[in-house]
C-alpha cells in the first residue's frame, strides 16, 4: 500500500471514531435531558404530597374543637334554638367545617345499620345479642365522626358494633 492510501485509511478512521464518539456524547446528552425531565415530574409529585399531608398535624388538632362545637349544639334546648348567640355558635362550627374542606378534609360517610368496616371503623363498645355467632357486625351507634385526607384516615370514625 502507498503511504497515501495507509494516510487516507487512517484519516477516515479517525474521522469515523470521531464521528461515533460525537453520536455517543449526543446520545449521553439525551439520556441526560431526559433523566432530569422525569426528575422534574418527580419532584413536582412530590411537592404536591408533601403539601396534602404538610398541614395534616394542624388539621387533626382541629377535629377535637369541631366535635367540641357539634357536642354543645346537640345539647341546645328547642327554645334556645333561634338564640343569636346559638346561631354565632352555628357560623363558627360552619367555618372550621369550610377551613377543613378546603384543605381537604373530609368526614367519613357513615350511617346506622352500616357493615362494621375495620378499615374506617374503631369499634369501641359491642353490644351482644343472644345469639353471638355472626362473622359481620352492623353499626348500631356512631360516637364520633371520623375524618380523611387524600384517602388516607386521619381518625376512624368510633362507633358501637352489634
Amino acid at each position: 500500500m502507498s503511504e497515501d492510501k495507509k494516510e487516507e485509511d487512517k484519516k477516515i478512521k479517525e474521522e469515523t471514531e470521531k464521528n461515533d464518539k460525537v453520536e455517543e456524547y449526543l446520545n449521553n446528552w439525551k439520556r441526560a435531558v431526559a433523566d432530569l425531565e422525569n426528575y422534574k415530574k418527580d419532584q413536582v409529585k412530590l411537592i404536591e404530597e408533601f403539601r396534602k399531608f404538610a398541614n395534616l398535624d394542624v388539621l387533626a388538632q382541629i377535629l377535637p374543637v369541631l366535635d367540641n362545637f357539634n357536642a354543645a349544639l346537640e345539647h341546645v334546648p328547642e327554645n334556645q334554638k333561634n338564640n343569636a348567640w346559638v346561631t354565632g355558635i352555628t357560623y363558627i362550627k360552619k367555618q372550621l367545617e369550610a377551613v377543613l374542606k378546603n384543605n381537604g378534609v373530609f368526614e367519613i360517610e357513615v350511617k346506622i345499620g352500616d357493615e362494621f368496616n375495620p378499615e374506617i371503623h374503631e369499634a369501641i363498645d359491642m353490644k351482644e345479642t343472644k345469639t353471638d355467632t355472626k362473622k359481620t357486625y352492623k353499626v348500631i351507634k356512631i360516637v364520633q365522626k371520623g375524618y380523611e385526607v387524600g384517602g388516607k384516615i386521619i381518625r376512624a370514625v368510633k362507633v358501637t358494633v352489634e
